[in-house]
């Protein structure tokens, strides 16, 4: 087991990666998942393997899976082998195995993750003190609100992000638009509304969007979102038909509909899409109103006019709707009404797409014969064509296709083997990490040597 390899598979999604391991899962393959981690010295095989064991009490094995792996040092196994340990009740054991051999040095993931398990064995204020020091990076504030939620520790949380709040509330007047953390005030009126003071939210946080004493959208949204939630209808109607329309309105329209006042959310949007001097950010909450509401056709209509649209362009957001409503056909038909200038200027997403709907749409013939003009070398051209090869039954084809193609990475062809039950021939048959991470890094230096 090589720690250069296992760094390597996380940043990568390399080798057994989390899509074949969700399809294993799904096909009820436990052991394959369990034997790919202890042959393989796959992590992403033995995370899942766990986390299945657990669930079914089996704690122990559990713990035999992710072994190998934190006595190799890998800190991710160590973090879940703590978890594995807190469920039978070996407290002590879980905080050793998780604790870094140095906290006031350990790099902030490392100490995020670290308070993680403290919070679940119990030590919340060892916990907080432990992310203290780290305060300043927002990723970091939220993941103190996160922890701490339901832990009686609203009031030390609040004195925390108090100052930063105050710091974030000035910035903008000083012309300091990157200060951190920028999320502050969003997460302070997040607690104060957990912890039952969701006037005082709404009044601090609504007083910093009126004064423009904010710098990012984000937390206008989480303005919207708190109003959405306390039913402040009024504030959510200024909010959303005023100056911040272009963010708010489909926070406002959302709320209209939740409430049972659907037709005055159309209302509202179509006006605004009518009137509105960039109203490309109003056709896509009307388009899912009307999903909702079970009227495509005319969500379809909605769409129309941005399809050739070079900014907000909904076409692909309105093909995958069709898609998704089993309209494949329908989805065809639109693509299909692209002109020649369209087709042109997207060619590889045009073919790509048109052969994905043909196949999803079951016409398979018409998909491998529009296959065959489509230009080789199109990305993705031959996965598609293998999967319709597949779905038509044709899987002996589909295999020795992919397998024909140097470009068809090692897990697409396990993928079709593990579709068609054959999940261990597939796995077996993949290069291992190893392999595969030195062929990365001669991909990369050929790469680094044209350039």
């Amino acid at each position: 087991m090589n720690i250069d390899d296992l760094d390597w598979q996380i940043r990568t999604n390399g080798g057994v990666n989390p899509r074949l391991v969700k399809l294993l899962l799904e096909r009820g393959e436990l052991d394959v998942l369990i034997k790919a981690a202890g042959e393989r010295a796959e992590w992403f095989c033995a995370e899942a393997a766990a986390r299945e064991l657990c669930k079914a009490g089996e704690f122990e094995r559990a713990l035999n899976v992710l072994k190998p792996f934190v006595e190799a040092g890998w800190r991710p196994a160590r973090w879940e082998a703590a978890d594995v340990l807190l469920h039978l009740g070996r407290v002590d054991e879980a905080l050793d195995v998780a604790r870094p051999d140095d906290v006031t040095q350990a790099p902030e993931h490392v100490c995020r993750n670290f308070a993680e398990v403290l919070v679940k064995a119990g030590k919340v204020d060892e916990a907080i003190e432990v992310l203290v020091p780290h305060l300043d990076r927002g990723w970091l504030l939220s993941a103190l609100v996160e922890l701490t939620t339901g832990q009686g520790r609203d009031k030390l949380v609040l004195e925390l992000i108090a100052p930063r709040a105050e710091k974030v509330r000035t910035a903008r007047a000083e012309g300091r638009w990157n200060c951190e953390p920028s999320n502050a005030q969003e997460l302070q009126a997040q607690v104060l509304e957990r912890s039952g003071r969701a006037e005082e939210a709404v009044r601090v946080l609504g007083g910093d969007i009126a004064d423009d004493r904010y710098l990012t959208q984000n937390t206008l949204e989480a303005y919207a979102e708190l109003l959405q939630r306390q039913g402040r209808m009024e504030e959510l109607r200024e909010l959303g038909t005023g100056k911040h329309s272009h963010t708010v309105l489909r926070y406002y329209a959302r709320a209209l509909e939740d409430r049972g006042r659907a037709e005055e959310a159309e209302t509202v949007l179509r006006r605004f899409i009518a009137t509105a001097e960039h109203p490309g950010r109003f056709h896509w909450p009307l388009i899912e109103l009307l999903s909702r509401r079970g009227r495509l056709d005319e969500a379809v209509e909605v769409g129309r006019p941005t399809f050739n649209a070079d900014d907000a362009c909904l076409l692909e957001s309105v093909l995958h709707l069709l898609h998704e409503a089993g309209r494949n056909d329908d989805a065809v038909t639109i693509l299909d009404e692209r002109d020649d200038e369209f087709v042109e200027e997207h060619p590889s997403w045009f073919r790509m797409n048109r052969l994905w709907l043909l196949g999803e749409a079951g016409r398979y013939e018409e998909a491998l014969a529009y296959a065959a003009t489509v230009p080789a070398g199109t990305y993705g051209l031959t996965a598609t064509t293998a999967w319709i090869l597949e779905q038509s039954g044709r899987v002996d084809e589909a295999l020795a296709l992919l397998r024909s193609d140097a470009e068809v990475s090692a897990w697409e062809v396990a993928e079709v083997l593990i579709r068609q039950g054959r999940a261990a021939e597939g796995i077996s048959g993949m290069p291992s990490l190893a392999e595969l991470h030195e062929a990365d890094r001669r991909r990369k230096a050929a790469v680094r040597a044209t350039a």
